[in-house]
């Protein structure tokens, strides 16, 4: 592709909205945009959906791409992604060493982003991205993350 990290944003941002306009399932296009994200960025070793079930108040692990995880659900406020359940901001940890309310997938990740996904006001989901790389989600990460997981909404 390209050196040019904007340009290659800008790219994948592209190919993000041309699989969301797809004619496919709904999931299929989640899966598509993990692999897509996975495969475009090399900091970006795990992505995947976490649906967010509000009668039980978990995350539930739908399409990811990367390594088995034992966290297919996961309590409101438990790891990163369970304070972004109840935060509903975006979250950067750039050494998960150092957060103390971390769940661990794999001795290998050294940084991680979880975004909100939402639909109609209300949080449905989120995208969460781990790194094998420390601080590997600056502002520009963040900015294309956030607009990727604005873009999934409409397909929860």
């Amino acid at each position: 592709m390209t050196d040019n990290k904007p340009e290659l944003l800008r790219f994948l941002r592209e190919r993000v909205e041309e699989v969301i306009a797809a004619d496919d399932a709904p999931d299929r296009k989640l899966e598509r945009v993990c692999r897509m994200l996975a495969d475009g960025l090399t900091t970006f070793d795990w992505v995947g959906i976490y649906r967010v079930d509000a009668g039980r108040r978990e995350l539930v692990l739908g399409p990811y791409v990367g390594q088995p995880t034992e966290h297919v659900r996961i309590p409101f406020g438990r790891g990163v992604c369970g304070q972004v359940a109840e935060s509903r901001r975006t979250l950067v940890v750039n050494d998960v060493a150092a957060e103390p309310n971390y769940l661990s997938c794999s001795a290998a990740v050294r940084s991680e982003i979880v975004v909100p996904i939402f639909r109609g006001g209300a949080m449905v989901a989120q995208l969460d991205i781990d790194s094998h790389t420390a601080a590997a989600f600056a502002a520009e990460e963040r900015r294309f993350v956030e607009d990727v997981a604005a873009h999934l909404g409409e397909l929860i």
